[in-house]
């Protein structure tokens, strides 16, 4: 018989179609059963709901235990998108007080996994945030006619104190970066988005936990599944005690109303910061609940910046605070003694060079040109200095040296300050005026950097840190506004010395010279008649108005408290920095102002600069 080979060889490719057919089926069902888990969470959405349990947030301390920040019941409406049938949204819209427009658009968003990823239609997704019982009453009543919505409790942060915003900072809804970043967060989440809030956001956030709830077949719960036995307890966020203490920060943003500026206080033993005030500032109650990125809008636009933290973000010429780190350069250097003098008749003159100062004795040693923040004295100090070639060989030798004493006080570098976005200021190098000059340049080229003008500049905590360094007579402890952590230790840079590269027996003459100024000299209304008050005026000039500037720190021996006081255009150091420096101090070392102390911060409180600048 003769052989069919056409019937052979389909015989074949119907065996190869039915083994093709048959892998495709396997690794589809291969796809749905293991690799994708749509089913299992269709399957898992019909038997139960898992509803995440938020943990409260860490409550905020200052250091006299008075309570900062607390938590408030808050509820989210959740949704589940599978769940909704037969949405009368005109009802739900007035139950919950939005618009029809808002509803679809809440939809879409929802939806698109752009903006909202690991979307699931089987799984909870937040509808509507941060409603308040009062609102969430009204719902509750209703929502057995909105099949897919539920009721989620959360907290939300509320405030005793107006005061201490840019300390404390903030908290708002997860980003998407946020949540790509940590694998915590999931949409609809909060985290600290400033401050303190922001810092230490994992020791304040706490644990999630989860409970799961059983379904019947018609999608009612019926309890928790295995009475609880899968259910996870949310574990509270970590409480804070902060180093501030709020009722000298209240008093610090009350002397600095209509103006802008800074003042930062800082316990020289510990480097704990006992206030950290930026003005502007605002109510830190406006950036809690629904409202707040429409109140975050609005001060983003505002021309007075006051989600500025200019106490760590502020960088300004540092004026004549910054001549005691001259002096104690130039006494460590040997280019000056004790007993070294200068003249100085109007200011510094030489090679057709003039750089004013106001009228006192000439000439003058060190202590008394402290005293009397003489230009003169720390304009020749640094001449000499960088001319010194038989000492250093060439100016930029003698610009470096004098720059690793700056940053070894504490400039041109941040400090590491526990709170997000502090910068750095500027400490020029011999690499910065070889290229300005093309290396053509001598100490008077560079004389205005003497006393603290120039190309240097520095944050008002940068100054706050000279005063303590020098309250200390050598050293500092990174600053830092939180001063304890529940069950947790600071991290180590906040209780490690550091020392600057001047020794301790020079800090002596520049105390001595601090003291003076406050006695008979630039700081006499900052002295108190039962402390012993050590300052340094600062006027740095300004293309308008100059800056008004104070350092100083009390008592002389075992100081208790180091200050710095900045407000732009406010003139003389005298004008607003030092009574500024003198009350905070008054009140900080006794509780509380004298009646006629008290009369004074009134007056400051009440005066004005103009700016030029008008809300829109």
């Amino acid at each position: 018989m003769k052989r069919d080979y056409n019937l052979e060889r389909r015989k074949y490719v119907i065996g190869g179609a039915v083994l093709v057919v048959a892998l495709l089926f396997i690794v589809r069902l291969f796809v749905l059963q293991i690799m994708s888990d749509d089913y299992k969470k269709h399957a898992d959405s019909n038997a139960f709901l898992k509803k995440v349990q938020y943990p409260s947030r860490g409550v905020i301390y200052d250091r006299t235990d008075k309570l900062l920040v607390y938590n408030q019941p808050a509820y989210d409406i959740m949704v589940v998108m599978k769940e909704i049938t037969s949405l009368d949204t005109l009802d739900l819209c007035r139950t919950l007080q939005i618009t029809p427009d808002f509803l679809r658009k809440r939809f879409r968003d929802l939806k698109n996994r752009k903006l909202n990823p690991g979307y699931s239609p089987y799984t909870n997704q937040v509808f509507l945030s941060q409603l308040s019982a009062e609102e969430c009453g009204v719902f509750q009543e209703k929502q057995f006619k909105f099949p897919g919505f539920y009721i989620q409790r959360r907290t939300i942060r509320q405030y005793n104190y107006n005061a201490g915003a840019h300390i404390l900072g903030d908290i708002g809804e997860v980003s998407k970066s946020e949540m790509e970043a940590d694998e915590y967060y999931a949409p609809g989440d909060f985290i600290g988005k400033l401050g303190v809030e922001s810092f230490y956001e994992k020791q304040l956030r706490g644990e999630k936990g989860v409970e799961v709830l059983l379904r019947d077949a018609r999608g009612r719960i019926q309890g928790n599944y295995m009475d609880g036995a899968f259910d996870k307890a949310s574990v509270p966020g970590k409480n804070l005690t902060l180093s501030l203490d709020i009722e000298l920060q209240m008093l610090g943003e009350r002397l600095l109303e209509g103006k802008i500026g800074s003042i930062v206080a800082i316990e020289p033993s510990t480097g704990e910061v006992l206030c950290l005030v930026s003005s502007p500032t605002y109510d830190p109650r406006l950036m809690v609940g629904r409202n707040r990125g429409k109140n975050h809008l609005e001060m983003a636009r505002n021309p007075w910046k006051p989600l500025l933290n200019r106490a760590i973000m502020g960088t300004y010429p540092p004026g004549s605070t910054f001549k005691t780190t001259q002096a104690l350069t130039f006494l460590q250097e040997g280019i000056i003694t004790t007993g070294t003098s200068y003249s100085c008749v109007g200011g510094f003159s030489y090679r057709g060079l003039h750089v004013g100062c106001h009228g006192h004795p000439s000439p003058l040693s060190l202590v008394p040109a402290i005293a009397t923040s003489c230009n003169g004295f720390f304009c020749w100090g640094l001449y000499y200095m960088i001319g010194a070639r038989q000492k250093y060989g060439s100016v930029q030798k003698a610009m470096n040296t004098w720059r690793d004493y700056m940053v070894s006080m504490g400039f041109g570098y941040t400090l590491g300050i526990d709170l997000p976005g502090e910068k750095r200021g500027m400490i020029p190098n011999a690499g910065y005026y070889d290229k300005a000059y093309r290396g053509s340049w001598n100490g008077l080229t560079i004389i205005s950097i003497a006393i603290g003008q120039g190309e240097v500049t520095a944050t008002p905590l940068q100054i706050a840190n000279l005063g303590a360094t020098i309250a200390n007579r050598g050293y500092f402890i990174t600053p830092h506004v939180v001063k304890q952590i529940e069950g947790e230790s600071l991290a180590p840079e906040y209780k490690e010395k550091r020392y600057t590269m001047v020794d301790k027996v020079h800090y002596d003459e520049v105390v001595e010279g601090m003291r003076n100024a406050v006695l008979g000299g630039t700081c006499r209304a900052a002295n108190l008649p039962d402390i012993e008050v050590c300052g340094k005026t600062g006027t740095a000039q300004n293309h308008g108005r100059d800056h008004s500037a104070f350092m100083g720190f009390a008592p002389m021996n075992n100081p208790k408290i180091a200050i710095a006081v900045y407000v732009e255009n406010g003139g003389w150091g005298a004008t607003y920095g030092v009574p500024i420096g003198k009350l905070m101090i008054e009140k900080y070392l006794k509780g509380k102002l004298s009646p006629e102390d008290e009369v004074l911060a009134t007056d400051i409180q009440q005066r004005r600069i103009d700016y030029g600048i008008h809300e829109r």
